[in-house]
């Protein structure tokens, strides 16, 4: 786990030793409307903060006959190792076909974890610090990024070269959002995946609502369906103590 997490942050110094292309460079030059603006990406300095801090618990002594832990490892190592080999990537290609491949490989993982996470019988207090936290923030991000990637990816091929869509960004969107209010739902209202995937629709809603009214509208109805998710299962006393403990 600490590899892979080590192969998830030093990926994108890359570009510092001259090797590639910033991601942010490459975003630009495939910009989509669904593309959130600059400012939200500043959510990865904390994302990888959790993640080096999850490998380094999750790798103590006393961890070792962790229950939760036996059941998401490879699942995470591979999700947070993926992110590595997506960046890694990117800066040397662009935001291909490809690079939406392995996007979605990271995102399957982080899916299995998050499904674990919810059923697991009770979270200890690390648990839901170190653990849940961390994987739910990471899942719900690399939702609203596996939008954006495949959105990008078809601008990069020629498929969207002619125009902006808003339509088919706007139905991308609320796809999207239908997605991930399921899967708040489905994992018993899990807020930081919620709010996290909001600070997504907002920074796309900030740049490309601004552009099309259709992906405004996409963006609140994606965000009303999320949020209603969250607050209807945490209404539920069991659901509350599992992920924020009271």
């Amino acid at each position: 786990m600490v590899l892979a997490v080590v192969i998830q942050i030093g990926a994108t110094f890359l570009p510092q030793l001259g090797l590639g292309e910033p991601i942010g460079d490459r975003s630009d030059s495939v910009r989509t409307l669904i593309t959130p603006s600059g400012w939200a990406f500043a959510i990865w300095g904390p994302l990888f903060v959790g993640s080096a801090i999850f490998a380094i618990w999750q790798a103590l002594p006393k961890q070792s006959d962790n229950a939760l832990l036996d059941s998401i490892a490879w699942p995470a190592a591979i999700a947070l190792a993926a992110q590595g080999v997506w960046a890694t990537y990117t800066q040397f290609a662009n935001l291909t076909v490809i690079s939406a491949l392995i996007i979605l490989v990271s995102l399957a993982g982080l899916l299995i974890c998050l499904r674990a996470l919810a059923r697991h019988d009770r979270l200890s207090g690390e648990e839901r610090w170190f653990a849940a936290l961390v994987l739910s923030a990471l899942a719900a991000w690399l939702t609203a990024a596996s939008i954006v990637n495949v959105s990008a990816s078809l601008v990069y091929h020629g498929i969207l070269a002619d125009g902006p869509y808003p339509l088919a960004a706007a139905i991308m969107v609320a796809v999207g959002g239908t997605i991930a209010a399921l899967a708040v739902v489905r994992s018993r209202g899990n807020p930081w995946y919620a709010l996290v995937f909001c600070w997504a629709l907002l920074a796309i809603y900030w740049r490309g609502g601004q552009e099309a009214s259709s992906i405004g509208w996409a963006c609140i109805l994606a965000g009303i369906l999320v949020v209603l998710g969250m607050a209807v299962s945490l209404s539920k006393p069991d659901n509350r103590r599992h992920w924020i403990g009271i």
